[in-house]
């Protein structure tokens, strides 16, 4: 059971430094892709909201699994 948590933390770790590395610091996801744009307020919309709540979503099973293995 412990070895079954174990590579699912290393899995989600994985998954959490690709979307963290998708979230470029300073500019929005279109920017990314090429639009153009910018300005002092920002919000998240679209693929870069998505991305953002993935990311919140696959931190806290991250911190799930640790408390698991913690306990186990």
């Amino acid at each position: 059971m412990k070895s079954i948590i174990s590579i699912a933390q290393i899995v989600i770790a994985v998954i959490i430094v690709i979307l963290v590395v998708l979230q470029e610091n300073g500019s929005g996801m279109g920017e990314t892709f090429g639009e153009g744009g910018g300005g002092f307020a920002h919000q998240r919309r679209g693929m870069e909201r998505g991305v953002f709540v993935a990311t919140m979503v696959a931190l806290a099973l991250f911190i799930a699994t640790s408390l698991a293995n913690l306990i186990i």
